[in-house]
């Protein structure tokens, strides 16, 4: 009887044991999941945040071509003349702010934000800097006004030609086809269409 009692008592201790290693065990796995997950999460929210930078211009052909729209006009008096060099303080693309630039081109014209769904079915563009008014179908001597609904025929990034938009902002300045080396060392972009004087300053 004694022995029984004994017995029991082991396998009581035992399972006791047991119970607690299990009991520790998923709470590791609990708390290594919890940190997968937060991980996770600021994984994701580190990615938001670069898309928010990016102004919705991931998919941006980087590379252009140096042809620009019929009855854009040569700026007369830019600030940064052709051949120069300056600092680029826009952040349209990765690695383009800081980069020195040397400016191909300078246009007087009026520099539009734009809103869009791209025509190959992607995610809606919001706030796209910039699109000039001769990219524009069926523009007139006028500018448009911000929330006026238009056809772009720009082809700056996939999805864009011949997309309706709506105007966000207008701005009547001189833009710039620029050539830069990304800061983050991609490949060298050229004439890239387009940045305005205020997104250029001199070295």
């Amino acid at each position: 009887m004694k022995n029984l009692k004994f017995l029991l008592i082991v396998l009581f201790g035992v399972l006791l044991l047991v119970l607690a290693a299990c009991s520790g065990g998923n709470e590791g796995d609990q708390q290594e999941t919890s940190e997968q997950n937060e991980n996770q999460t600021e994984e994701s929210s580190s990615d938001e945040n670069a898309e928010e930078n990016s102004e919705g211009h991931e998919g941006m052909e980087h590379s252009g071509s140096r042809e620009i729209p019929e009855g854009l006009e040569v700026a007369g008096n830019p600030e940064f003349e052709e051949g120069s060099t300056a600092i680029i303080q826009a952040a349209h693309m990765s690695g383009m702010e800081g980069a020195q630039a040397t400016i191909v081109g300078a246009y007087d014209t009026v520099a539009y934000s734009v809103s869009y769904d791209p025509t190959n079915g992607g995610e809606r563009v919001e706030n796209h800097k910039w699109v000039i008014h001769e990219e524009i179908e069926e523009a007139g001597e006028k500018a448009f006004e911000p929330g006026e609904e238009v056809t772009l025929s720009a082809s700056h990034m996939e999805g864009m030609d011949g997309a309706e938009a709506v105007i966000d902002s207008a701005e009547e300045t001189t833009v710039y086809m620029i050539d830069f080396t990304p800061t983050d060392g991609g490949e060298e972009v050229t004439n890239h269409k387009w940045v305005t004087a205020n997104e250029l300053s001199a070295e």
